[in-house]
């Protein structure tokens, strides 16, 4: 009896492999916490990148300039296209569908905003919804769909007189 019960308590003092087991049970847990550090990290990039982009392309488009079309030399992109295109410029990191692209103004003393680009003196706004997808399945799985659905919008006045 004696001689069991001293048995048993040497297996309960044996310590070998609990490093293992504790490493079992650490490991999942930090590797979820370094990719949710780089989700969220590159997260905040992309939004940080299409504020500072959407704010350069309403600069460019309150000067009511257009840019070459680089696909028919010697033409102009429309005045959307140009902006569309500036936007891009800003944010090569990034790629930003047509489709996620929005223009709005409003003429001088008006309170509703109207669809499409303004003309001199309208308050031009520049939208973009852009959708951003987790690369961790575990960390979108907390999200809709597995992603975030981001929107910027920058509004300013139009020049009084285009160049």
């Amino acid at each position: 009896m004696r001689r069991l019960r001293r048995l048993g308590l040497r297996r309960v003092r044996d310590d070998r492999g609990v490093n293992m087991v504790e490493a079992a049970i650490i490991t999942p847990f930090l590797l979820l916490l370094t990719f949710a550090i780089v989700d969220f990290s590159t997260m905040f990039y992309v939004q940080l990148t299409l504020e500072s982009a959407v704010s350069q392309a309403t600069r460019f488009a309150v000067t009511g300039r257009t840019m070459a079309d680089p696909d028919n030399p010697g033409g102009t992109l429309s005045r959307a296209g140009s902006i569309i295109a500036a936007m891009r410029q800003a944010a090569p990191t990034l790629t930003i569908p047509d489709s996620a692209f929005s223009f709005s103004n409003m003429p001088p003393g008006g309170t509703t905003w109207r669809g499409g680009v303004g003309g001199p003196g309208d308050i031009e706004r520049v939208t973009v919804n852009y959708r951003w997808n987790f690369f961790t399945p575990t960390i979108g799985a907390f999200f809709a769909d597995g992603g975030l659905n981001l929107r910027v919008e920058s509004m300013m006045k139009n020049e009084s007189l285009f160049q």
